[in-house]
């Protein structure tokens, strides 16, 4: 594979000829396709090691809300801790409907999606969604605040920028064109926490070359899926 440095705007390595950040899994026929990926021979394994949840974190270190910095600090399951505040049950009490529909509402608001495409996403009329996000939003006031301030920010410097000072530069974001700028703003909201995990990847990588150099390793890194690093790994070299 090709892995091309500065084709995904948000700053994500991409893969190309062929694509392997991209074999599916959920259908039968990617699953198959999987198993062509083994380890070089009997003396290796394949490992994968991927960041948890990095975006989230990301948000909640950005933004500074309280709420979100607190379940990652109690090392609680995000999606359930959402659940919890934006259901007003107990943590404990989430059910798995009310999970995985905090896990799709925490995700959309990362991409800056509104309520008609929640709506679509969870099979829900577009009212409930709307009172899903307003709900959400009570319960991470700060991360609220932060979105609205990054837009804004967006409106009048033309641009964002990671945690590591890389910019984008939006130059739809005063389009006169609701559709135009919305989208634009959704790419506001959306590039500091994806490029931030994608310089922070970056960053990991190379460290990891230079600490595998310095301890003579023999495995080796092979392949890169976003936040996720895959190893070739010789056998009693896994610690």
């Amino acid at each position: 594979s090709s892995f091309n440095q500065a084709l995904a705007s948000t700053g994500r390595l991409s893969s190309s000829n062929p694509n392997v950040q991209n074999i599916p899994i959920r259908s039968k026929e990617g699953q198959e396709v999987r198993k062509a990926f083994v380890p070089r021979d009997e003396n290796h394994q394949i490992l994968a090691a991927d960041y948890s949840q990095v975006e989230l974190r990301l948000i909640a270190e950005m933004s500074g809300d309280k709420a979100m910095m607190e379940a990652f600090i109690k090392g609680q399951d995000i999606h359930r801790a959402t659940a919890a505040r934006v259901y007003d049950v107990p943590y404990d009490d989430v059910t798995k409907d009310q999970r995985r529909n905090a896990k799709t509402v925490n995700f959309s608001i990362i991409y800056g999606a509104g309520a008609t495409n929640l709506s679509k996403q969870l099979g829900i009329k577009r009212k409930e969604a709307q009172v899903l996000i307003a709900d959400y939003f009570k319960s991470y006031p700060e991360l609220k605040a932060y979105m609205d301030d990054t837009v804004d920010f967006a409106r009048e410097e033309g641009y964002v920028k990671t945690m590591m000072g890389r910019k984008r530069i939006l130059r739809d974001i005063n389009s006169k064109n609701g559709m135009v700028r919305s989208g634009s703003e959704r790419v506001a909201i959306n590039t500091p926490i994806q490029g931030t995990a994608a310089d922070m990847i970056k960053l990991a990588m190379i460290n990891l070359k230079r600490r595998m150099d310095r301890e003579k390793v023999a495995s080796k890194m092979i392949l890169q899926v976003h936040d996720e690093l895959l190893f070739d790994v010789v056998k009693g070299e896994e610690d």
